[in-house]
């Protein structure tokens, strides 16, 4: 779509060009900003041209860069050799997921190829795939702020609501922070869909630990994410009592809250079973 409001293109080459006029906005992928009007925005100012590293690996963990896109990070956790990037560890065998939460989105494998994790996270929509992903893996934002400070949250704490965050105007996710510990676990993603194609009613990912603790996240169905933690695997009346009571279930045209709740449970309820739980 062409932004006819758009005046001005800067690239930021460093911290300091990050630094926001009066109706700029920061552009990474641009999928979602080139999708439709922007009638608030006078410039774009294009976060790609900072280099930040898509993948960085050490002993606690991963570092995904906030421009990295999907398609690169899908590349990487099949095993594909990313340039200036370690090679996937095999113990971090929760990284099985991506495939399964890239599928989640509503768009097509080219978008892969120019939306970036950062984007996606950022938009805060309830169905928004990165964020199952990394919320179901104990994901933390690094965000960048104007001052020249940084903070960190929790992924599953960065949305507050469909298409809103803590994002104050000038910040900007530098990064997103997945720990070891939820790595190395065993992680699983189910959705449904009231259209075959169409965008997701609900998201359930699980993990379970090397510690035999378990975690059971719901997105898409909840207007925020839906954190449920327990000492090992829940039984299924204590699973189904806490994604009942879990909070933020909304009704849209892609589907009512009731729907979205039972849903939820009977995706959980699977994922309890592929993870060890017994009836």
């Amino acid at each position: 779509m062409d932004i006819n409001t758009v005046t001005s293109f800067r690239s930021a080459r460093t911290r300091t060009d990050l630094a926001l006029a009066p109706g700029e906005v920061f552009i990474a992928g641009g999928t979602w900003l080139m999708s439709e009007p922007q009638p608030a925005t006078t410039g774009f100012v294009d976060l790609t041209t900072l280099d930040w590293p898509d993948i960085e690996v050490s002993e606690a963990g991963l570092r995904i860069g906030a421009t990295c896109t999907i398609a690169r990070l899908l590349a990487w956790s099949k095993g594909e050799k990313i340039p200036d990037a370690a090679p996937r560890p095999a113990e971090w065998t929760a990284l099985d997921i991506v495939p399964d939460a890239a599928d989640a989105l509503l768009a097509s494998f080219k978008i892969w190829n120019t939306a970036t994790i950062g984007g996606n996270l950022g938009r805060a929509f309830c169905a928004g795939a990165m964020i199952s992903l990394t919320a179901g893996l104990d994901g933390t934002a690094l965000i960048w702020r104007p001052d020249g400070t940084e903070r960190t949250v929790a992924v599953a704490d960065f949305p507050t609501g469909n298409g809103t965050h803590v994002l104050e105007r000038g910040e900007v996710v530098r990064a997103i922070d997945l720990p070891s510990t939820a790595l190395r676990g065993r992680a699983l993603l189910r959705k449904i869909a009231l259209a075959e194609l169409g965008r997701s009613g609900a998201v359930v990912t699980a993990r379970r630990d090397e510690d035999g603790s378990s975690t059971f996240v719901i997105t898409a169905a909840t207007l925020t994410p839906q954190v449920l933690r327990f000492a090992g695997i829940p039984d299924a009346a204590a699973l189904a009592s806490a994604v009942a009571t879990a909070s933020g279930y909304y009704t849209d045209p892609l589907g009512p809250a009731d729907w979205r709740r039972a849903v939820s449970a009977a995706l959980a309820e699977r994922l309890r079973r592929d993870l060890g739980g017994v009836a």
